[in-house]
C-alpha cells in the first residue's frame, strides 16, 4: 500500500497531501476507536486514507455535539500542533486507515515544501469559518431549519442525478449535529418522508426535492 496514492479502490489523496502522507506511518483502526481525547496534549495529526471519523464533544451528562465528519483525503488533529490541548475528541465511525504525522515530520515537510503552510492555514481558516456558521445556525435557525441545512450540506449528486446524503447517520448522530433530541429528529424526518422530500435508501437518505424554508 502506497500512502501517497491511497489503497487500491480508494480516492487518491489531493496533490498537496501526497508527499506529506509518504513521510508518515499508516495505521489501521477498528470502528469505535478513539483517536484523540479532548483535553489531551498531542503532537500528531492524521490523514484519512479510507473510512470516516467524527470530531465531537460530550458534557457531564454524556450529551454529544458533533463538529464534523472527515473522510478520505481529509486530515484532522492539526489544531493541537501548537502544543495546546486537543479541542475535541475524534472517533472512527467505521474501519479506518490513517497516516499519522508527527509535529517534527510536519515541520520538515513545510521546510521542504513551503507552499504547504498556506494549505494548512487555508484548512484552519475554513474550519474556523464552518464553526462560525454553525454557531450562527444554532442561534438563528430552529431545529427544522438546522436539520434541513444538514441534509442540504451533506447531499451529494450521484451519476444518475439523485441527491444522496453521503453519510449513513443514525437519528441520534443527526441530533448530535444539530443540537436537539433524537426524538425530534425522528419526527421531522418522518414528516419530510411523508411530504415526499426525502426517502430512505437502506441506511442512507435521498433528498428528493428541496424542503420548504419553514415547516
Amino acid at each position: 500500500m502506497d500512502p501517497s496514492g491511497g489503497p487500491a479502490g480508494e480516492t487518491p489523496l489531493p496533490a498537496a497531501l501526497r508527499t506529506l502522507a509518504a513521510r508518515g506511518e499508516p495505521r489501521r483502526y477498528r470502528k469505535g476507536t478513539v483517536l484523540i481525547e479532548e483535553g489531551d496534549h498531542g503532537d500528531t495529526m492524521f490523514i484519512v486514507l479510507s473510512g470516516r471519523v467524527k470530531a465531537f464533544s460530550t458534557d457531564q451528562r454524556d450529551r454529544e455535539i458533533v463538529y464534523g465528519v472527515y473522510g478520505p483525503g481529509e486530515y484532522f488533529g492539526e489544531m493541537s500542533l501548537d502544543g495546546g490541548p486537543r479541542s475535541a475528541s475524534v472517533i472512527t465511525m467505521e474501519p479506518t486507515l490513517c497516516v499519522v504525522i508527527t509535529r517534527q515530520t510536519l515541520r520538515q515537510h513545510i521546510i521542504a515544501n513551503p507552499d504547504f503552510a498556506f494549505e494548512l492555514l487555508s484548512r484552519v481558516i475554513a474550519r474556523a469559518r464552518a464553526i462560525t456558521l454553525r454557531a450562527r445556525d444554532m442561534a438563528l435557525l430552529d431545529v427544522y431549519g438546522r436539520v434541513v441545512r444538514l441534509l442540504e450540506d451533506f447531499a451529494v449528486t450521484q451519476a444518475d442525478g439523485r441527491r444522496m446524503i453521503d453519510l449513513p447517520m443514525t437519528h441520534a448522530e443527526i441530533a448530535a449535529f444539530v443540537g436537539c433530541s433524537r426524538e425530534m429528529v425522528s419526527r421531522l424526518l418522518k414528516d419530510l418522508e411523508n411530504g415526499g422530500y426525502v426517502a430512505r435508501r437502506e441506511r442512507r437518505l435521498e433528498l428528493l426535492r428541496t424542503p420548504p424554508a419553514r415547516w
